[in-house]
Order: C-alpha cells, then structure tokens, then sequence
C-alpha cells in the first residue's frame, strides 16, 4: 500500500508545466470475488458471500507526465449482486452496485507506437445494496498491466487487467439499517479483477 502511494504521490509531482488532458472511457468485466466469511446477526445462518461476476465500466481523467506516463481519476461502476452459500437462502441475498473512485499513476515503455504499462491506483470502494440496508465505503488499492495502442498522436485504444483490493476490516459488521445490522463479517480483504478495453482522446 505504501508503493501504491509513493508512485502515486511521484506521478503528481513529476506534471510537467504543459500537460496534455486526456479522457479514456472504458468497459469490461469484473470478476473472480474473493468470499466473505459471515454469519447473520439475526438468525443461526452462517457460510460464504461474494459479489457476482458482472460487466463494468467507467472513465479516466487524467494529465501525462513526462516520465512517460499519465495521473488519472478513475470511476468504475458495476451493477451485481450478492450470491451466498452455506445455510443462506436464498442463493442471491440483494442487488448490490460496486464503484470504485480513485486517484492513480501509469508508467509507459513505449515501443513505438506500442506502450506496455503499469499502472497503480488507490481509493474508495462504495457497495450499495439494494433495499433497507445502508451503503459500505471502504479503502482500496489497486494494481494492473496493459498496453496501449496509439492510433494517433491524440488517440489510442487499450487494454487492460487490474487487481482491486478492499480493506473491509475482520469482525465488522455490514449493512447496517434502524433495525440493526444484517452481518457480522470475517474477512479483512475483498479482492476482485476487472478487464477492460477502452479509448483515449488526449486535447
């Protein structure tokens, strides 16, 4: 996490005095969830929940830098739902959309018009189900590779795969309403991947 940050942070100071803006809308598919270990606050149910494999998309705001490479926001939404196993029924507990926001870094080896990259990013993770229940921000980190095909000199298409990591904290109980809570978890991380596609169009 303290990686994460530092190259963020260096990416932000490295902005040249004239940075190109760019926009990269993008979509894709997130998918293998880690479980949750639970159990209900309401009831002797216990077993496994995790948030289903679904589409997502989302855009970038970002600037380049000159290291090569680029700053960006980032958002990304998908719209899923929580599957359970173990003594729950039924299998899908609740519709549930996952976003993530979050500030982050790309580092570019170009090869000519070629450009293999990593990038990095952290933030919040939003998990809003549906219903009665409340919503759940978390702190995140993210880390992937792609490469970037550039079509123009202010337009390219990528592609990319990144690994989301969400701090969700041991013995915490989640989605709390008036009524009181729906579980206690015992997990300290969420992980799930996303691959993607999309374009940039730099100004």
């Amino acid at each position: 996490m303290r990686k994460s940050l530092a190259f963020v942070l260096t990416a932000f100071f490295s902005l040249p005095a004239v940075a190109e803006v760019y926009v990269a809308p993008f979509g894709g598919y997130s998918f293998g969830a880690s479980d949750f270990d639970i159990y209900s606050t309401q009831s002797e149910d216990n077993g496994t929940v995790k948030v289903s494999e679904a589409e997502n998309y989302g855009v970038m705001l970002g600037f380049t830098t000159k290291d090569p490479g680029n700053v960006y926001l980032l958002y990304s939404h998908q719209s899923t739902d929580l599957r359970a196993s173990g003594t729950f029924s039924p299998d899908v507990i609740t519709k549930m959309d996952v976003d993530y926001f979050h500030v982050g870094g790309t580092l570019y080896f170009p090869m000519k018009d070629v450009k293999p990259y990593v990038t990095t990013s952290l933030g919040l993770t939003q998990m809003r189900p549906s219903g009665a229940y409340s919503n759940e921000t978390r702190f995140s980190v993210a880390l992937g590779g792609g490469v970037e095909y550039q079509v123009t000199s202010a337009f390219s298409l990528f592609a990319e795969v990144k690994g989301y990591a969400t701090f969700v904290n041991s013995n915490n109980e989640l989605f709390c309403s008036g009524q009181g809570c729906l579980w206690n978890i015992q997990t300290d991380i969420m992980w799930q991947g996303q691959a993607n596609i999309g374009a940039s169009l730099k100004f």
